[in-house]
């Protein structure tokens, strides 16, 4: 969202990569022990206490409009407000978390619903309250403002979003423009909120019935935990029971996704932008070539891709390497599966290289009820870290079930965490939130020490396979996968903007012309079943404008970044940790850059191509090893 110097709402839901499993007893939340599950009385100690603070907080937030006139008076008058303003978004996002994570725990649960449905009016209504601001603040010269900051040291933290502010001046709009905008908020989230519900609470699912005789209802997480299945024809009936599903319900899903386009084309008229794409990017000083560029590259590297599928064909053993057949295990009687307990220890030594004072934070997180770990009946699929404040923490949500996929799930989301917590307790407030554009390369770093330190520890042959293979998946996943999405979102988004019809039957054709280039379909490398087109709708991150194409971006930046930690590299650590801390202090590009990356140069992606080459060229030499001896 566009961070305002009038209200900070910082609700910044970071969805990680999706679990994958076998089998796994979900229990009803009753049945799971407490340390398994969030202690959300952190936040309140009771939905009263939320109540209570909902209308302090209506009734502090009624204290801005006071200011109105008096913000570019004097540097005292613009301190008092941005103090009020920033508190009051503090409030605000305990507010929304509280209802929020309320409400993934079971999003059938409607009283959660209708809180942050109250949220929601109440924001507005401040936005509109607080519209004056922005308009108030630009009328004054920067040099103005920047004297008023040198002045009085209690205002630098406020630095960076005035700068930003003044930046982006020519999208900021008038007073009542901006009012309108505001409002505009109770119907912009309509998209969102409808496919959540719908998808994860009242969808209908399709039964199938296994070559067991088994009988399985194909909700979300049934799909994903049985696309694995080492049956092939098991495999295919699962997918198609539950792709036929969605493809049911083409025609609401592509009003819910063109309505979300339509309000990012919305956004991006009223602020006088060129394209969605500038307006998403732009607010936080990021070249509309750096998310051109990914996609070029990505698709100059398709061989690179298609040489993995060749490998995973060759594993299988399969003459026609098919869709359904991407998640099934390729190395028989290898069975990487961990519990949750040994999965925490696993974590733990595996990000040793990042410190003590790192590892023991992660083991607190653990330990103190941050992560609620186990999937149960309504629960919001996925997993993602949710960053809080200083004086509070992090919540994790997961949907542990024991397989390997899952520890690094545990990996990615705890550096979300880790993220959250350094840059809270290390900036304050105004600078605390780190930008969208560097919040998975915490993340995906992690993963990649998970993946050096298993690696290391296994010598036989078939679980190093295993190994290598779960990750170049989530390579694929992360780097190809992600890409791919980028590319679909500013292909539909060019569409409405060319003033083409958007309907399900013509999201389904862009992302199929798409899905089979990238899987190399016309050459051979991939087939495809026509009711993969539906798999677009199945992707939540389509309802966040453009943030997809971040998850590439930030595993490109730490693969590299990670390459010098391993090193040993002392400095290389402490330049990562301060990154870690930042925050929002500085634009995302240059945060990078004082990491140690330059994410607006092509050198981070062919690293990281590199290094998955390397990765196929272990697994085909022991692959030709094992055949030499057969």
């Amino acid at each position: 969202m566009k961070t305002s110097l009038n209200l900070k709402i910082a609700i910044i839901i970071l969805i990680g990569t999706l679990t994958t499993n076998i089998s796994f007893s979900q229990k009803t939340r009753e049945q799971i022990a407490d340390k398994y599950k969030w202690n959300l009385s952190d936040i309140y100690k009771s939905d009263d206490d939320w109540s209570k603070a909902k209308a302090a907080l209506a009734s502090r937030a009624a204290e801005v409009e006071k200011f109105k006139g008096t913000l570019t008076r004097s540097a005292a008058d613009l301190k008092k407000y941005l103090v009020l303003s920033y508190e009051v978004g503090k409030e605000a996002s305990r507010l929304y978390s509280y209802a929020s994570l309320n409400s993934d725990l079971d999003t059938r649960a409607m009283k959660y619903s209708a809180m942050k449905q109250e949220l929601q009016q109440m924001f507005s209504d401040l936005g509109a309250k607080t519209a004056f601001a922005e308009p108030e603040i630009l009328s004054a010269d920067w040099d103005k403002i920047d004297g008023y900051i040198k002045s009085d040291q209690e205002l630098a933290p406020y630095r960076m979003g005035l700068e930003n502010l003044f930046r982006t001046k020519k999208h900021s709009l008038s007073e009542p423009e901006e009012r309108i905008m505001a409002l505009s908020g109770l119907v912009t989230g309509v998209p969102s909120s409808t496919y959540n519900t719908f998808s994860n609470a009242e969808m209908p699912s399709p039964e199938v019935t296994l070559s067991n005789g088994k009988k399985l209802t194909i909700t979300q997480s049934e799909y994903n935990r049985n696309r694995t299945l080492p049956n092939r024809a098991d495999r295919q009936l699962v997918f198609n029971a539950f792709w036929n599903n969605w493809e049911k319900y083409k025609a609401t899903y592509g009003e819910i996704l063109y309505g979300t386009v339509n309000k990012d084309l919305f956004y991006s008229k009223a602020r006088h932008y060129s394209s969605s794409l500038e307006a998403s990017l732009y607010p936080n000083n990021i070249p509309t070539q750096v998310y051109t560029s990914l996609i070029d590259n990505v698709n100059r590297n398709l061989p690179a891709f298609h040489r993995y599928l060749k490998i995973k064909k060759r594993m299988l053993g399969v003459d026609t390497l098919r869709y359904s057949d991407l998640y099934a295990p390729v190395v028989k009687d290898i069975d990487l599966k961990y519990t949750y307990d040994e999965a925490s220890k696993i974590v733990l030594e595996a990000l040793k290289p990042l410190g003590e004072d790192y590892v023991a934070t992660i083991k607190k997180a653990i330990d103190s009820r941050w992560i609620d770990v186990f999937p149960t009946t309504g629960k919001q699929f996925g997993a993602y870290s949710s960053g809080m404040d200083k004086e509070l923490h992090p919540y994790i949500l997961m949907n542990y079930t024991d397989l390997y996929s899952d520890v690094s799930t545990m990996a990615h989301e705890l550096g979300h965490t880790m993220q959250s917590y350094l840059s809270n307790n290390t900036q304050p407030y105004p600078l605390a939130d780190y930008p969208i554009f560097v919040a998975e390369v915490a993340s995906t770093f992690n993963e990649v020490l998970l993946f050096d330190y298993m690696i290391k520890k296994v010598a036989d042959d078939n679980t190093r396979l295993a190994l290598l293979m779960t990750w170049l998946d989530g390579f694929k996943g992360t780097l190809f996968r992600q890409t791919q999405f980028a590319e679909f979102e500013l292909k539909i988004h060019e569409a409405v903007e060319k003033g083409k019809p958007l309907t399900g039957d013509e999201i389904s054709k862009i992302y199929m012309d798409i899905l089979k280039a990238y899987y190399g379909t016309d050459k051979g490398i991939c087939a495809v079943d026509k009711n993969l087109e539906m798999e677009w709708a199945f992707i939540p991150h389509f309802y966040r404008g453009f943030y997809v194409y971040q998850y590439s971006t930030s595993f490109t930046a730490s693969v590299a970044l990670a390459e010098k930690v391993k090193s040993g590299d002392k400095e290389a650590l402490k330049k990562y940790i301060t990154f870690l801390s930042s925050g929002g202090s500085d634009y995302p590009i240059e945060l990078l850059k004082k990491a140690g990356v330059d994410m607006t140069t092509n050198e981070p992606f062919d690293m990281s191509i590199a290094f998955m080459n390397r990765v196929m060229d272990e697994i085909e030499k022991i692959l030709d090893s094992q055949a030499n001896k057969q």
